[in-house]
């Protein structure tokens, strides 16, 4: 690669034309019958988007009480054991310290 040159990737969208467009700010196409409603409508588009709902997608869900982030120091032989054991290693190191508290080892 040379330098200073950018890989782009085609997507086959004609940038040029769309850039034409916008600066004429001419209407979007709408079809009745298959959109839910006319994006050149700005009453239409308040409406749609005042009724509209969040849906939750991937990841992780939302939980009650919040866990805190913690940044601690552990000998490396510590956290390769725990890191070996696969997925999961950190809520691992989890259940061993809240065992540790359930156990007087360590008073809460």
């Amino acid at each position: 690669m040379q330098a200073g040159k950018k890989l782009t990737k085609r997507t086959g969208t004609d940038w040029e034309r769309v850039k034409r467009e916008a600066a004429q700010d001419a209407p979007v196409q709408f079809t009745p019958g298959s959109e839910p409603y006319d994006p050149n409508d700005a009453a239409a588009v308040a409406a749609y988007w005042a009724g509209a709902t969040i849906k939750r997608g991937r990841g992780r869900p939302t939980v009650a009480t919040k866990r805190p982030t913690l940044n601690m120091r552990v000998d490396a032989e510590v956290l390769e054991a725990f890191k070996a054991t696969g997925p999961g290693w950190q809520t691992r190191i989890n259940a061993v310290l809240r065992d540790a508290v359930a156990h007087g080892v360590a008073k809460a």
